[in-house]
């Protein structure tokens, strides 16, 4: 290998980008309750405001324009309120879809995203929050593209020991697995980190790419939370005055070790846990746009292989893309059966069950198969890629494998809320994510090789600049 060869880099592009944040804190009254063994429907304060944040990337070389929406949410519990909510923003926005991605950070301490819920105890305040909400995210984009300058967008992988394997082999029952953390779990804690910044190096924000369900606060819990993004975000804001934007991965089967607490102060000390992850990985990164290349040796009491910074000029591509696989449903009860379950049903926890249930089955409605997005981005020599479910981390090992070369950004419960997908030899088991999915075995493979074609030909397209 020739010295000319050993270059060593981190994966960015030069663009124009621009950064905004607003607070999305519900009223206390509102109706929340998104657990099952919950006593109580609504919360009783707050722990950590709720916030929304805007990123927009626009290229320098075409009028390409990506928009990145992160917000403290949990999930779209119907599809069709997904559908209304983004048909008014596509239409405000005036964006092709494939350029506008609205995604959660999952945090189970909020109220679910519903417009049906005529009857609840505070079910009167979720509709007009929904509506701020969708006001908060138009005002929101305009507000960051107002701001757009010229940036810098380099990528660092670091790792994290957060997230766990929350899949646990039931001791007394074989062949059922409960909800848990896995002691003999192989966990994929890859952590991703995003510095966006400007070209002198100033701090714009701080984009953090991390599976791991937010399931800290659980049924106990009286306070709308953040979980633990609130205090990451937090830590990482105060050492880098940067915006810091939470991207939930591939995070199907993860989550922290000790959870479903109702303390917040465990969900502090797991948000510092990662923050101090995401400061380490960019305490670690090159300065911005300079790469190290092998200079030579010097000779010394060793023979020293002598590296030096060197500035690099940066890709300026971005380019967007999204494709449907249509996967398999599972065959289910009539509708009306579903209900008549749901009505008769007294058990708190069993109720809410069959109303998730019937909720997503009316969404669905009786296709016998669904078709589901698979986005795509391109930003320079960084891939990001995402679907509306919650994908197990193999989605996630499997595109990050096959993409060696770049950095490989993956997003769950993007643009919508939809299922789980879950690798076809765990359909056999006795498992809640293979037992909530509406999807029949084989769909996270499909999705998968979907997810790869899209990625090899927003990869192997020549950058114009």
């Amino acid at each position: 290998m020739g010295s000319e060869q050993l270059v060593w880099r981190h994966p960015g592009v030069e663009l124009l980008a621009g950064v905004a944040c607003t607070q999305i804190t519900p009223p206390q009254e509102i109706y929340w309750r998104t657990w099952g063994a919950a006593r109580h429907d609504q919360p009783s304060g707050v722990h950590r405001p709720l916030e929304l944040r805007a990123l927009v990337l626009r290229s320098l070389v075409d009028s390409t324009e990506l928009i990145l929406l992160e917000g403290d949410l949990s999930w779209w519990d119907y599809l069709d309120t997904w559908r209304w909510f983004h048909a008014q923003l596509l239409e405000a926005l005036e964006a092709p879809p494939e350029c506008v991605w609205f995604a959660l950070t999952h945090t189970h301490a909020v109220p679910t995203l519903r417009l049906q819920t005529e009857g609840l105890p505070g079910g009167e305040l979720v509709r007009p929050w929904l509506e701020r909400l969708l006001h908060s995210s138009v005002e929101l984009v305009h507000r960051a593209q107002a701001a757009l300058k010229p940036c810098v967008l380099e990528w660092h992988q670091g790792t994290c020991r957060l997230a766990c394997v929350r899949d646990l082999p039931d001791p007394q029952q074989p062949g059922r697995v409960l909800c848990g953390f896995n002691p003999q779990g192989e966990p994929d804690q890859t952590l991703l980190v995003g510095r966006l910044c400007t070209p002198e190096g100033s701090p714009v924000a701080v984009l953090v790419n991390y599976a791991c369900h937010p399931t800290t606060l659980a049924y106990e819990n009286r306070l709308l939370s953040p979980d633990f993004v609130g205090a990451m975000r937090q830590l990482v804001a105060q050492h880098t005055g940067a915006e810091v934007f939470f991207l939930q991965g591939a995070s199907g089967e993860l989550a922290p070790r000790y959870q479903y607490v109702g303390d917040p102060q465990v969900a502090d000390r797991h948000g510092r846990h990662l923050g101090y992850a995401v400061l380490a990985t960019l305490q670690d990164m090159e300065p911005p746009r300079t790469e190290l290349r092998f200079c030579g040796e010097v000779s010394s009491g060793a023979p020293l292989g002598i590296w030096k910074h060197h500035l690099r000029t940066l890709p300026r591509w971005l380019k967007a893309a999204v494709e449907e696989v249509p996967l398999e449903l599972k065959p289910e009860l009539p509708l009306e059966k579903l209900r008549r379950q749901w009505e008769r049903c007294h058990d708190r926890a069993q109720k809410e069950r069959l109303r998730r249930r019937l909720a997503l089955r009316s969404s669905l409605g009786s296709q016998e198969e669904f078709r589901l997005p698979v986005w795509a981005w391109r930003t320079g020599e960084a891939l990001w890629i995402g679907t509306m479910a919650e994908a197990y981390s193999l989605f996630q090992r499997r595109v990050r494998e096959h993409c060696p070369h770049c950095a490989v950004i993956c997003l769950n419960l993007l643009n919508g809320t939809v299922g789980y997908l879950v690798p076809r030899e765990l359909y056999q088991l006795d498992l809640y994510q293979a037992n909530q999915s509406p999807f029949q075995p084989g769909a996270l493979e499909k999705t998968l090789q979907v997810a790869l074609k899209l990625s090899q030909q927003l990869l192997t397209q020549e950058d114009p600049t």
